[in-house]
């Protein structure tokens, strides 16, 4: 069971032998030995590691909190760093303000698991216990989470250094083909669509960012990403608005007691968010 859920967490058979100390043929022969015992298909495996069934999801959900509070007595660790803490939210916030913030934990003997991903599939995985802790882009509805608000990130539309165009008629650099932090940033500012698809595409706003500082276009970003840039004048900010769009981003747990390790994650987060 113990090692069912590891992988359920790490979501590969291979990403979970580490944190076992075991091999990954033992993995593997542990997993296909539950699937036998209990008759029915726990994991589909894939190119690149494995995706869980129903089943699994529905096991793991029952069986994670009593094996989480074995493993901490077990472990004799008075303290909230029994196990670790897997935790998950979007790359460029977790890597520049998130991770820097618990470098304090990491040092009293928190291990750290992180994820980046999307906010509908990091909040799944908080669902199916794969993760403690999610830091969200969006709110999530319904009774099965509680969400503090973290922090607030503002636009900004921003070019590089020299630029004189019009930003409207600009080539976009973008995250996404469909264009989500831009279009919502010309509907509240300039009431309107922005005008083409993406000059350039990045599913990473850092590359958004390092492709603007090259020259190849224009952008929104959110300003903690970009400050340095700004204040160097490596970037210009090309509007000001006098209320420019903002997003409010939330750290979620699931609405149950949550364990002292998560708990002092999340308490550390929201209290460096405060200068963020």
């Amino acid at each position: 069971m113990r090692t069912f859920l590891a992988v359920h967490r790490a979501g590969s058979l291979t990403g979970a032998a580490p944190s076992l100390g075991v091999s990954q043929p033992t993995v593997t022969a542990q997993v296909r030995a539950l699937e036998e015992q209990l008759g029915q298909q726990l994991f589909v495996r894939r190119a690149r590691g494995v995706t869980p069934t129903s089943v699994a999801d529905e096991l793991a959900a029952r069986v994670a909190p009593h094996l989480d509070a074995l493993t901490d007595v077990v472990a004799g660790q008075p303290g909230p760093f029994a196990v670790p803490v897997h935790l998950a939210g979007p790359a460029e916030l977790t890597t520049l303000r998130v991770l820097p913030a618990l470098a304090g934990l990491v040092a009293r003997g928190l291990e750290l698991r992180v994820t980046f991903g999307l906010a509908d599939d990091l909040l799944a995985g908080l669902a199916q216990r794969r993760f403690d802790l999610v830091v969200s882009t969006i709110r999530p509805r319904g009774r099965a989470f509680t969400a503090t608000p973290l922090t607030d990130e503002e636009f900004v539309l921003v070019g590089p250094r020299g630029f004189a165009g019009d930003p409207r008629t600009a080539p976009l650099v973008a995250y996404a083909e469909d264009l989500p932090i831009i279009r919502r940033y010309w509907r509240t500012v300039l009431g309107a669509r922005p005008p083409a698809g993406p000059a350039v595409v990045v599913p990473d706003l850092r590359g958004v960012l390092t492709c603007v500082l090259a020259g190849c276009g224009v952008t929104v970003l959110p300003r903690y990403l970009c400050a340095a840039e700004l204040a160097s004048g490596a970037l210009i900010a090309l509007l000001e608005p006098e209320e420019p769009p903002i997003n409010t981003l939330f750290v979620v747990s699931r609405a149950e007691p949550c364990r002292a390790g998560p708990a002092a994650v999340r308490d550390a987060l929201l209290t460096d968010a405060a200068r963020w």
